[in-house]
């Protein structure tokens, strides 16, 4: 998402940051490119207006003008001026520490609702709580399987009477499931249409009523683009949506939308989901996201990734091997597969500060397929053989590159790169003991901690 804008809003800004002095008709010509990406990424034209009169105005101030850099202040105001419009500070969930918890999920068909309730459902239930899911959409065709579909997965259990059942009975008794089965969290998926319609509204406004959620999240697909400012207006309208979950941001260059919902209903985006895997589904941080527009990176949400995906227990083991140097195959296949649960490459790269801005990193495609090659080849050798690697002469190579389905270049290709980390590893270890017996620099001891 914000690929194009990205792009179009770095480069207008970059042509400021050379200038020691800034005129006003170096802002002028500077904003226009700036309006022009932001109406091309179909962000609403009265957002647009808003945002460029702000940033516009503050960059003729003094903070900007008397400024040593004023290029680099400018681009300072434009990220202040996009994490307001997006709203500041994550919107957290409301939830319910006396009672049971009830979410109701709303929004048209097609803007992967049932996908994204079960996302939810995963978050929460990681989190230590019990969710029940809850199957009222009786209208589209194997709209209740999919949902126990999306619940098996997850782990989650479904509430369903059928097609046949008025879904706000369905509703009512749910609530009566959830109190006697102890679960503290209860999410609705009720039913969408192609199109927003009164027989609709009616049905969700009663549900609202007879549940009372502590959160109603409108579900809106981020390609739409102004079409789903619109649904979220109309759907706030009747019933005061509480927050707003973006879906297959993923496929949406633009982000037109997440710059646009905050401003025009006054509602907080919770969650993006970006991909199709039940556990991609990202708590939405304006200033995060504006940093990441700017090409400025996002360290935070790289440390969150970590922090998922790398066992804790593992990270201080290897840490003990790379201080006594025993770092063997088994531990880089285990790196390997920890990497690659943080998601994408490409996704984490464009997170890195200075490279998501980066034009070279732009054309940059990771071919994750080296990584499968990897894990094939290390699989295929003997506990013997991963755990002393010396040991693999021509004839095992040959062996291994068989049953990986590659070939010996690619075997040799990774012994090498298994002998330079080794080496890198023991100039870390011989850096961090130099270190350690200087007076002032134990604070570098830190240094082994690396997980990689």
């Amino acid at each position: 998402m914000f690929e194009n804008l990205s792009d179009k809003l770095q480069n207008a800004l970059q042509k400021l940051k050379g200038k020691g002095k800034l005129t006003e008709k170096d802002i002028d010509l500077a904003m226009k490119e700036v309006k022009m990406s932001l109406l091309e990424a179909d962000v609403n034209f009265k957002v647009v207006k808003t945002f460029i009169n702000s940033v516009k105005e503050r960059s003729l101030g003094s903070e900007v003008m008397e400024s040593l850099t004023p290029g680099q202040q400018v681009v300072k105001i434009v990220h202040e001026e996009l994490v307001k419009i997006m709203g500041q500070g994550e919107s957290k969930l409301k939830i319910n520490s006396n009672d049971i918890t009830y979410f109701m999920m709303c929004g048209l068909q097609g803007a992967g609702k049932t996908t994204a309730t079960g996302k939810l459902a995963r978050k929460l239930k990681k989190d230590g709580k019990r969710p029940l899911l809850v199957a009222c959409d009786i209208y589209r065709p194997a709209a209740i399987k999919q949902l126990q579909v999306v619940g098996a997965s997850v782990d989650v259990p479904v509430f369903e009477m059928g097609d046949k059942t008025n879904p706000v009975t369905i509703a009512k008794e749910a609530m009566k499931h959830a109190m006697k089965h102890g679960h503290d969290i209860v999410i609705i998926d009720t039913a969408g249409r192609l199109h927003i319609d009164d027989s609709l509204m009616e049905e969700l406004v009663e549900i609202k009523q007879t549940v009372k959620p502590d959160e109603i999240l409108l579900l809106l697909d981020a390609m739409t683009g102004q079409d789903a400012v619109k649904v979220a207006e109309t759907f706030n309208q009747y019933l005061d949506i509480t927050g707003v979950i973006l879906t297959k941001v993923d496929g949406d260059a633009r982000g037109g939308a997440a710059l646009s919902i905050r401003n025009v209903v006054d509602k907080p985006i919770k969650f993006l989901s970006v991909g199709e895997k039940m556990d991609q589904l990202e708590t939405f941080h304006p200033d995060r996201m504006a940093s990441r527009i700017l090409g400025m990176g996002d360290v935070l949400s790289i440390i969150e990734k970590a922090q998922s995906a790398i066992d804790e227990k593992q990270a201080l083991e290897l840490q003990k091997k790379l201080k006594t140097q025993s770092f063997d195959l088994n531990d880089f296949l285990s790196q390997l597969q920890q990497i690659k649960n943080m998601g994408p490459l490409e996704e984490i790269l464009g997170m890195m500060p200075g490279l998501g801005g980066n034009k070279k990193m732009k054309d940059l495609k990771v071919d994750e397929k080296e990584l499968v090659f990897t894990e094939a080849i290390i699989q295929s050798m003997t506990k013997k053989e991963r755990t002393n690697p010396s040991i693999i002469n021509g004839s095992r190579r040959k062996r291994i590159a068989a049953g990986s389905g590659t070939s010996v270049q690619r075997v040799n290709q990774l012994l090498k790169q298994y002998d330079e980390m080794k080496k890198m590893m023991k100039k870390f270890s011989s850096m961090e003991k130099m270190m350690g017996k200087k007076k002032g620099l134990r604070g570098m001891g830190g240094m082994g901690k690396l997980p990689f």
